[in-house]
């Protein structure tokens, strides 16, 4: 979690420094493309304080109202963050962009949006790296997809797609900045705002598919659930093992039952200890 929040204080660092400068030169300039990047920016920096708030509501202890603590908070407020990006960034982009293709007007000082999407791109490119690192970290050797469809920390994903959406972004502003100019049509800068949008939607659209997982109640990988079964089998007097039930309660922390059923003639005392045994062992090899 300290890790993942490293990641968090990163981006928004870069957010802000780039939300500050995009909409200055927008005002100076009137790109409708560096306006919605500066839209852009502001819901990102957004979204990192929610997530902030939700990582630190996540490690509350537990009460009498929730017993299996509040893990669970950080899921909903990486729903919220995906709709933010939905709702503010992908549909104010977008309405923006249809505005300038039916109102175009040639935006001014074009060179003062090419030095701040340079700088831009340098920031989220620091960024990106810094969450890239630490979810490399975390997923060691596991390849990059398989790791990032089975990650349970939905902040370091979050970052990682919000700033991959943005570098994809700039790339787009600055295309529409250029080709508005080179080719005198000034409406392309807001059909590049419609594409940030449609790009904004499509990441925010597979974030809520991964916190709706985590949120419903995700379980453990089968391969994982095996090993538990054949930890729990190998205790003596194990008669038979049921399936595991399990559900992520937070990113590092699941909830796990099994049933086990004992010999008849296992004493109530070795049964305990069996459990006892089997619960520690399981702890022991999955922390």
């Amino acid at each position: 979690m300290a890790d993942s929040r490293i990641a968090v204080y990163g981006a928004i660092v870069a957010n802000v420094a780039i939300a500050v400068t995009k909409f200055a030169v927008a005002g100076v300039t009137g790109s409708s493309a560096m306006l919605s990047e500066a839209i852009h920016s502001t819901v990102d920096t957004s979204n990192e304080l929610l997530l902030l708030w939700g990582m630190a509501r996540s490690r509350r202890p537990p009460t009498a109202q929730h017993p299996f603590g509040h893990g669970k908070e950080l899921y909903f407020w990486s729903l919220i963050v995906a709709v933010l990006i939905f709702g503010l960034g992908g549909g104010v982009s977008f309405y923006e962009g249809v505005l300038h293709v039916i109102d175009p007007h040639a935006s001014t000082e074009p060179f003062w949006n090419y030095v701040v999407l340079g700088v831009a791109a340098l920031f989220e490119g620091a960024s990106f790296a810094i969450g890239w690192r630490q979810f490399a970290r975390e997923r060691g050797d596991t390849p990059f997809w398989p790791a990032l469809r089975t990650s349970k920390d939905p902040t370091t994903f979050t970052v990682i797609a919000e700033d991959a959406a943005a570098l994809g972004g700039l790339a787009l502003a600055a295309a529409g900045v250029y080709a508005s100019h080179a080719l005198d049509m000034p409406e392309l800068e807001g059909v590049a705002s419609m594409l940030i949008g449609a790009l904004l939607a499509f990441v925010a659209v597979l974030l809520v598919r991964e916190s709706r997982g985590l949120l419903v109640g995700e379980g453990i990988k089968p391969e994982t659930a095996a090993a538990i079964r054949d930890l729990v089998a190998a205790e003596p007097h194990v008669h038979e093992v049921g399936p595991v039930l399990s559900m992520y309660i937070g990113p590092d922390e699941a909830l796990v039952a099994v049933e086990v059923r004992f010999d008849p003639d296992t004493p109530t005392s070795d049964a305990a200890e069996a459990v006892r045994r089997a619960r520690d062992r399981i702890r022991e090899r999955y922390p």
